[in-house]
């Protein structure tokens, strides 16, 4: 007899890959059994066997048009694969600037599925993200006076979402209050209505700790399209499955090298690669000298498969003043795609050399490293934090991929990561 292929009830479109893995991680916890697709697959692309698909694509800091068609087309492959709720998935300091690509996407993915309403919550309240009064806040600070204000690529220096997110769309806004979400599923279903009667087609809801995420997740359970970050994902999958026993799904990782690599120029990543390079051999990628034609990637294998037994850690992180002394000089987006290149390569050398771990932060070298090894697809299995899952690539031969994003993980992750071997 042949086993009924599971459809999926959630479709995730995320526009990073390491939000992706974060989504995925909070899932997996409350077993729910998730891919993570690397790019819109194409038309005869096998699908996985999964309750939840997720495309991660690279459209937080690209072009608009480009970003609108990509997450569009990725929304219509997932549905046309039985996904009953498409959930696009944004970073949860809602990164992007003045012009999107947040609200042309919601734009796009709400026209797409035929949206009455689409409800934006970016909290995740174990991350210390929260929204309150429709303002983010990041560790009890608004989002504007936090790290994200400095961040090289999406500096956010307003932390009110109405306003962030109608600078960007066609779309009017409105707010449920924390008062309304704590009274409970029904309540936010009868604003909803209210907000639509009054012409308002995307709803701000407040969100301070998890359960409010979990009557936001009963809330919106026929909605056709939802957005937000990992925790109203979270929500909605406690909500669906709150009388099922949760099933391990994680794997021995695979045997093999473990590298860590980071790009990341978030506060709690310096962090992190300054508690790890004390005790691990490290390598700072210097985009000058990648410029002056010094081959560079040829010096970091140099380093790294001498040190490979010790962990080395290849990183490009740097402060805020750094960072923006580089891009006077380089420009911004040639002095990323340099170190992304590096990185990339680097990554596609050390597997050819054995390597099987990865360890990597930051959202931008994550997807160049993903993209540039070839790999389609990831197994998702458990968390070292929250929010920071290993993966497994569905790919010949088997890699272990952590992808870390920025702000995540506590000041031990790398150390946490290289020591897993977690088994069934």
């Amino acid at each position: 007899m042949t086993q009924k292929r599971l459809v999926p009830w959630l479709g995730v479109v995320a526009d990073d890959y390491t939000g992706a893995a974060d989504l995925a991680g909070m899932l997996v916890r409350v077993g729910v059994t998730t891919v993570q697709l690397l790019g819109v697959p194409l038309e005869e692309a096998e699908i996985p066997y999964a309750e939840c698909l997720i495309i991660s694509l690279k459209s937080r800091t690209m072009p608009t048009e480009l970003a609108v068609a990509e997450s569009v087309a990725a929304a219509r492959w997932l549905s046309q694969r039985g996904a009953k709720q498409i959930y696009y998935k944004y970073c949860s300091t809602f990164d992007s600037t003045a012009t999107g690509n947040i609200g042309p996407v919601t734009d796009a993915l709400a026209h797409e599925v035929g949206a009455k309403l689409t409800v934006i919550c970016p909290a995740v309240p174990e991350n210390g993200r929260t929204v309150y009064q429709g303002n983010l806040f990041v560790h009890e600070k608004p989002l504007a006076e936090s790290s994200m204000k400095d961040h090289p690529l999406t500096p956010m220096t307003d932390s009110n979402l109405i306003r962030l997110f109608e600078r960007q769309s066609a779309l009017s806004a409105g707010r449920v209050s924390l008062s309304t979400v704590r009274q409970g599923p029904t309540a936010i279903e009868q604003h909803f209505k209210l907000l639509i009667d009054s012409g308002v087609t995307v709803a701000v809801v407040d969100a301070v700790a998890d359960d409010d995420l979990l009557a936001i997740g009963q809330a919106v359970r026929d909605e056709p399209l939802v957005t937000g970050s990992a925790g109203l994902a979270l929500g909605m999958a406690r909500a669906r499955n709150s009388s099922r026993p949760i099933a391990p799904t994680s794997r021995p990782l695979p045997a093999g090298a473990s590298v860590v690599l980071s790009g990341s120029c978030s506060a709690a990543t310096q962090n992190q690669v300054a508690i790890f390079k004390a005790t691990h051999p490290s390598y700072e990628i210097d985009p000058y000298r990648i410029k002056s034609g010094v081959d560079v990637v040829q010096e970091i294998l140099d380093f790294a498969e001498f040190n490979l037994e010790k962990v080395p850690l290849i990183y490009s992180s740097a402060d805020p003043n750094r960072v923006r002394q580089i891009q006077i000089d380089l420009g911004t987006s040639e002095s990323a795609d340099l170190i992304e290149c590096t990185f990339a390569e680097v990554a596609r050398r050390l597997v050819a050399s054995g390597a099987r771990r990865l360890v990597i932060a930051g959202g931008e070298t994550s997807g160049a490293v993903v993209s540039g090894l070839g790999i389609t697809a990831l197994e998702v299995g458990r968390e070292i934090d929250p929010g920071v899952p290993w993966t497994i690539s569905l790919s010949n031969p088997p890699l272990a991929l952590l992808l870390k994003s920025g702000n995540f993980g506590t000041d031990d992750v790398f150390t946490k990561a290289i020591e897993e071997n977690y088994e069934q």
